[in-house]
């Protein structure tokens, strides 16, 4: 009991830090402007490679490497399913490159805030999970939400849809094919390294960016290995909180890439107000749902 507190002290300060360091990989990427998302998606990629192996060796967790490395061996055919995997993460990483880039942080970042509900709705109906009655009211208010933007705009953003749809593919299907831990993306980043390193190649040989901005040259690998940390953090976070604390302490980090993007000189449109409006009821519901259930199970355990 005397660790407890210790412990989760130590999970919220890497789970804030996390998302602090996302935000401001979010808040700075235009300055890498004007390298294209791709080639800055390949230096994540790159980068990201030996900051994941490190965090696998210092959780002494490297024989899920082997484990998945041996299994691909015995069925190649679990090789196709952690390249999809790999190219599901690919385009949530480029996205949230490519969104800053061209004025379109917010609908990312409202992709994210989705993304909890959709979880909900994915354990409910996948995996059969017992949804509570918070968690139905929360899911039904995002609903009325989306159900307004798609009557007055006749859809929601494509950029929205990708996080809010795209990540639940993805984590079903790694889950499905039994590689649901950080050796399976370390196997996922490799996978997509070739693509990366092409990339990056040519940005190199005959792109004009670096020309363009000289800073790119000290400012691109301290972008690399900063989300690189950031995503240890996160990692590092999921394993000293509870799935509950983890969960609400993640709502920050869309919060956060709001105000980047609003910083960056964007502005929520009006006409869009009652879907924000929506979202953050229902993101609110969530917390004190959550909230309410933590402290039940603390009183429960004295």
């Amino acid at each position: 009991m005397t660790g407890s507190p210790s412990r989760e002290s130590r999970g919220a300060i890497v789970s804030v830090a996390s998302s602090v360091l996302f935000a401001g990989i979010y808040f700075v990427t235009p300055l890498l402007a004007p390298a294209p998302a791709e080639a800055i998606w390949a230096l994540r990629t790159l980068c990201a490679i030996p900051i994941v192996a490190l965090a696998l060796l210092a959780a002494r967790q490297w024989y899920l490497v082997a484990e998945l490395r041996h299994r691909v061996r015995r069925a190649p055919l679990l090789g196709l399913g952690v390249a999809a995997c790999g190219a599901l993460i690919a385009v949530q990483l480029w996205v949230f490159t490519w969104a800053p880039l061209h004025g379109r942080g917010l609908q990312v970042a409202l992709g994210y805030f989705l993304l909890p509900l959709m979880l909900v709705l994915v354990g409910k109906f996948v995996y059969r999970d017992r949804l509570l009655w918070w968690q139905w009211t929360a899911a039904g208010i995002a609903a009325v939400g989306v159900g307004f933007e798609l009557v007055r705009a006749g859809g929601v953003s494509w950029e929205t849809l990708l996080v809010a749809v795209g990540y639940p593919v993805y984590f079903v299907l790694r889950r499905t094919l039994g590689f649901a831990h950080l050796g399976g993306m370390f196997w996922e980043f490799v996978a997509m390294s070739p693509i990366a390193a092409v990339l990056l190649v040519r940005e190199l040989a005959v792109g004009d960016a670096l020309a363009a901005n000289p800073s790119l040259g000290w400012l691109g690998p301290v972008f690399g290995v900063g989300t690189g940390v950031a995503l240890v953090c996160y990692i590092l976070a999921s394993r000293l909180l509870t799935i509950s604390v983890f969960g609400l302490l993640g709502y920050l980090e869309p919060a956060l890439l709001v105000v980047a993007s609003m910083l960056n000189g964007e502005r929520i449109p009006p006409a869009e107000y009652p879907l924000y409006l929506a979202i953050w009821l229902a993101v609110l519901v969530l917390i004190g749902g959550g909230v309410a259930g933590l402290l039940r199970r603390r009183r429960a355990d004295g």
